[in-house]
């Protein structure tokens, strides 16, 4: 019976996933589709979180750590990206 959960909780969560991607392709403007993919992240991190307790595994741990810091990061990037036109500022010496 807990797996079925564990199932339906994995559909709903590719359902999610899947809303977040047509907000990807016909967002509005380029915020909305960066919170689509970060949305997106989350929603693939849940999934692995579920997968690993249906597996009673310990092993999936250290993907959802991964994915975790890689979405933080990228969110940061084209955050500040889309803020100044560049993600790394170089200092000028005079």
């Amino acid at each position: 019976m807990f797996d079925k959960i564990l199932i339906v909780c994995m559909m709903l969560l590719a359902v999610s996933i899947a809303i977040a991607l047509i907000r990807v392709m016909r967002g509005p403007t380029l915020p909305d589709r960066i919170l689509a993919l970060d949305s997106i992240s989350y929603s693939i991190i849940a999934i692995v979180a579920l997968l690993s307790i249906m597996l009673d595994s310990r092993a999936y741990m250290e993907t959802i750590l991964l994915i975790g810091i890689l979405a933080f990061v990228s969110t940061i990037a084209l955050c500040r990206f889309l803020e100044r036109g560049v993600v790394i500022e170089r200092k000028r010496d005079h």
